[in-house]
């Protein structure tokens, strides 16, 4: 039998992996043997591509919360860098906005890693940076470690009781699993959004809260300026802003079809920072803190989370689980809570010496009831959404969207829609207005809430998947038929 170096492998040291090691250092309470092996440098942790550490950079406190009572972890000043009080959604016509209160921070992505590492060594992490895990290894079914080649091309390998895979969406590692599990390994290209974004700093030219607020974050859904997608003006500062679009890649191919345009995803995104009225001698800034990484694009999966994440001696988390929210791409809030999970998990099946996919399971089971049980739903609101138009937009938010229907998605609940229902005479004129929204609405409320029964009916063993995947895939097949994207903007 060779010789075992780790208890755990961690396959990237970006949030979700850095967070998983500290939680099973936390749970463990430092004895197991924790490995991340990560591409970086040593000096620059988590950096995600060529173009830095590019993410939109916001969370809630309440995921850092989470974070603090269940792994001990506090953030504060540099690596978060600037409070925020909600998030406004403006329609594309500007002329309704619907607040979602709830603190949350705007993370200086750069410099949260460095701390990261720090409270992953406190706990007894050992790092190998400058090294790719390019391979899994197995025997026996189950998986017993990683191969790949340090910076240097030199190849080295790790065996271990477990890995993890934390390397994102399009991971190697999850996609070549040698092993049969229950994993999904390929995601559909139609569920993953391309987004860019620039930090800036700028000089102020008006006050116009529509555009740029410091205390919050805004969002604008605009099918034209982002199709399939929104984009974002995140404060940083008094006069400093995290800018950027998301957008659907066939979408952007279906709006330049439609209106004879050869935008790409930057062109918009420049024109969507030049025609903020607010922002005025935009520049990148060139601290520490932001040095490197000012400009970058980058690709997030916008489908629920793999319906199963764990195989014998494996697991996925963060990106490489597909765990960002679908309805706003936000990726940060769920590796806290994945990484969290997971972490505690690993813990104790290391102690328990059974490291299998069933001894694993917990991890499925706890995150589906902790956090991911709404998010097959918002899959569904998304798809839906990709179907309607401005005008529709600009009519839904103004005369559907209900304090509510607020209130259920800040609390990651779907929203109810009751006001595209024929609730009253009062209502009447207001739905048959737009007949067709309604009733798209009141059909994604329905669809929502099966799936969100479904979800919370998560199988306590591998021996109910089989089943439980059957009937959610069944109900979200109907909705992939029903919602064909849009192919026109009014």
């Amino acid at each position: 039998m060779p010789t075992i170096d780790y208890d755990v492998v961690i396959a990237g040291g970006g949030m979700s992996g850095l967070i998983t090691a500290a939680s099973i250092g936390h749970h463990s309470r430092g004895k197991a043997r924790v490995l991340v092996v990560d591409r970086n440098a040593e000096n620059e942790p988590g950096r995600k591509t060529h173009n830095g550490w590019t993410c939109g950079d916001a969370t809630s406190k309440r995921s850092l919360d989470y974070l603090a009572e269940h792994v001990g972890i506090r953030y504060g000043p540099p690596e978060l860098e600037h409070p925020v009080k909600g998030v406004y959604v403006y329609s594309p016509d500007r002329k309704t906005k619907v607040l979602f209160e709830g603190e949350g921070f705007i993370l200086n992505r750069k410099l949260a890693p460095r701390r990261q590492v720090e409270d992953a060594r406190k706990v007894g992490v050992e790092f190998m940076f400058n090294a790719t895990a390019e391979a899994l290894l197995s025997d026996g079914g189950r998986i017993t470690g990683v191969a790949g080649r340090r910076s240097d091309r030199s190849p080295f390998s790790v065996a271990s009781k477990m890995v993890i895979d934390a390397t994102g969406a399009s991971s190697v590692l999850r996609r070549s699993l040698p092993i049969q599990s229950k994993i999904e390994k390929e995601i559909n290209p139609d569920d993953v959004v391309v987004t860019g974004r620039y930090i800036l700093e700028f000089d102020p030219a008006r006050d116009s809260r529509e555009y740029f607020d410091p205390e919050y974050c805004i969002i604008h859904l605009d099918q034209f300026m982002a199709p399939a997608g929104y984009g974002w003006v995140f404060p940083k500062g008094k006069a400093k802003t995290n800018i950027g679009l998301g957008v659907s890649k066939s979408g952007l191919e279906r709006r330049n079809r439609r209106f004879k345009l050869n935008d790409t995803l930057q062109t918009l995104i420049d024109k969507y920072v030049a025609d903020n009225p607010v922002i005025s001698n935009p520049r990148q800034p060139e601290t520490d803190g932001d040095s490197g990484n000012t400009k970058g694009n980058w690709q997030v999966p916008v489908r629920r989370h793999n319906d199963c994440m764990v195989a014998n001696g494996f697991a996925v988390v963060g990106d490489a689980a597909w765990m960002p929210r679908p309805i706003d791409a936000g990726g940060i809030s769920p590796s806290i809570y994945g990484g969290s999970i997971l972490g505690k998990v690993v813990a104790e099946a290391i102690e328990a010496g059974d490291t299998g996919e069933g001894s694993l399971w917990k991890y499925n089971l706890e995150y589906m009831k902790t956090h991911g049980y709404p998010m097959a739903s918002f899959e569904v609101l998304r798809r839906y959404l990709q179907t309607v138009t401005n005008d529709q937009i600009n009519y839904g938010m103004k005369h559907f969207l209900s304090e509510e229907d607020v209130n259920a998605i800040t609390e990651r609940k779907h929203p109810s829609f009751d006001r595209a229902r024929f609730m009253s005479p009062a209502l009447w004129f207001r739905v048959l207005g737009q007949l067709p929204l309604a009733r798209g609405l009141r059909y994604t409320v329905k669809k929502s809430a099966a799936l969100v029964d479904i979800n919370l009916g998560y199988p306590e063993s591998p021996g109910g998947f089989a089943d439980w995947q059957k009937g959610l895939s069944k109900e979200l097949q109907e909705t992939v038929e029903k919602f064909k994207p849009l192919d026109a903007v009014n």
